[in-house]
């Protein structure tokens, strides 16, 4: 739907109080009422999708402020990677990463300076895959072009941020049969792979409720003015109130569940507590600071929202986001079986078979056991080149392997679809008194024979790791 219609509702107020025409419509909100779902069956089936093997793999960048240059710097120590374009819109961005590989054998070119500079470099025909990390209102249009230019596109997180975006991106996706991967790392983070590889060999036994989280402190980060590009992390938290940021902490869940591949989301409940520091924060910094002014004054979301979900198989799932208050970094991951459970905050990570924690040694004897091969692998390197411990480097490493050996990935589009919806759909449901919400299935049914991720390196794990000094 055209946004014209998305921005009557939010200025008219109905899109924050549902439409209340009649009883049927007064537990709607915008994304339910104006999202296209599209008719008919699946054009392909993008889970399981192998794609032509690729020996080389050409890549050009978008967006080098907060997440590009570490991309950028991973990326060129894998074997068969080429680093082909850097685009950004300040110039200077281009030229000081472009430094940084003085000392490797890339020497990409540049594109900034226009709004269209990313198009022109999207539209060249020596590229394979679209590495997207610009704020988020791009992530779908800048997807969805590199899929119709014929490229793969890894997008950071979120993918979409409307229903209609999570739609486009399927719809693309399966015409084009270009993988569109959300690039969410914390699916490879050390902890949540061991509980992963636990579950597929039945450790857990049924899972029955899990939970994820992105409780982080950002609140000075926001205001910061040498942060994020025109403040816009910080304008994200304004006008939309529900769980902005669910991918970090659902993702993991979700392939544990094997949702999209045997289970399906059905609907949630969402609520949010008042915002309690961020208006605050905005007036205080305006009062010796003009430029502050603009965010004064704004309805900014609630410290604190939980978010709720059932799936088609009974299972459970919470999600929480907090970016504003006083509180120690976590994610939760908390995986609940009929024989057994795992948390991995506070850290570090422990496992219980019923009453009590395992004791040390029988940790050791379980990540012994369970670790899985992507871990043995490319682990011990993934922690010497870094990103978030190690984790964004397994993520890259593993891309880029599963597209050098023809494989699926491990995150297709239906995932960057269905974790992304979570927002706009808690959105809604905040502002209808934490009303539940259907949440669309992106696979049209396909997730009741789709295979669950397969984490081995059956057929792959032939990609070397080219350590920089």
């Amino acid at each position: 739907m055209k946004n014209n219609r998305r921005d009557f509702l939010r200025i008219t107020g109905l899109g924050g109080l549902g439409l209340v025409t009649g009883s049927a419509l007064s537990c709607k909100g915008p994304e339910t009422l104006l999202a296209n779902t599209p008719t008919g069956p699946q054009q392909f089936n993008m889970s399981g999708y192998a794609a032509p093997k690729l020996e080389t793999v050409r890549i050009g960048f978008i967006g080098l402020g907060m997440r590009g240059p570490g991309a950028v710097y991973r990326m060129s120590q894998i074997e068969g990677v080429e680093i082909k374009a850097l685009c950004d819109l300040r110039p200077e961005q281009t030229e000081k990463v472009k430094a940084e590989l003085a000392d490797t054998a890339h020497d990409p070119d540049l594109y900034s300076g226009s709004d269209n500079a990313w198009k022109e470099m999207v539209d060249r025909d020596d590229l394979d895959l679209i590495y997207i990390a610009t704020p988020w209102d791009w992530h779908t249009p800048m997807a969805v072009y590199a899929m119709e230019a014929g490229k793969h596109a890894a997008v950071e997180v979120p993918a979409a941020k409307t229903i209609d975006e999570c739609w486009e991106l399927v719809e693309t996706s399966e015409r084009t049969k270009k993988h569109c991967m959300m690039l969410e790392n914390c699916c490879y983070d050390f902890f949540e792979l061991l509980t992963l590889n636990m579950a597929r060999q039945g450790y857990f036994g049924e899972i029955i409720h899990g939970e994820g989280a992105y409780i982080h402190d950002l609140l000075d980060l926001n205001f910061r003015k040498d942060a994020y590009e025109d403040m816009w992390r910080l304008r994200e938290n304004y006008e939309r109130d529900g769980n902005l940021y669910p991918t970090h902490g659902l993702g993991p869940i979700c392939q544990i569940m094997n949702v999209n591949r045997g289970d399906q989301m059905d609907y949630l409940t969402s609520l949010s507590s008042n915002d309690y520091h961020m208006a605050a924060k905005a007036k205080e910094l305006a009062q010796d600071d003009p430029f502050y002014n603009q965010f004064v004054g704004k309805q900014y979301a609630g410290n604190m929202n939980t978010t709720m979900i059932k799936t088609k198989n009974g299972k459970s799932i919470m999600v929480q986001h907090d970016v504003t208050s006083p509180r120690p970094y976590s994610r939760i991951h908390l995986v609940s079986g009929t024989e057994a459970f795992a948390r991995k905050w506070p850290t570090p990570g422990r496992v219980a078979k019923g009453h009590s924690w395992l004791n040390e040694k029988e940790m050791t004897e379980l990540e012994k056991k369970y670790t899985p091969e992507i871990v043995k692998k490319v682990g011990d390197m993934a922690k010497k080149v870094g990103g978030h411990g190690g984790m964004d480097f397994i993520m890259d490493w593993r891309l880029i392997d599963s597209l050098r050996n023809g494989l699926p990935l491990d995150q297709d589009v239906y995932d960057a679809a269905l974790w992304s919806a979570i927002t706009p759909l808690s959105v809604d449901s905040v502002n209808n008194r934490a009303q539940s919400m259907d949440i669309p299935d992106f696979t049209r049914g396909a997730w009741k024979n789709n295979a669950p991720v397969d984490i081995t390196l059956d057929g792959g794990g032939t990609t070397n790791v080219i350590l920089r000094s």
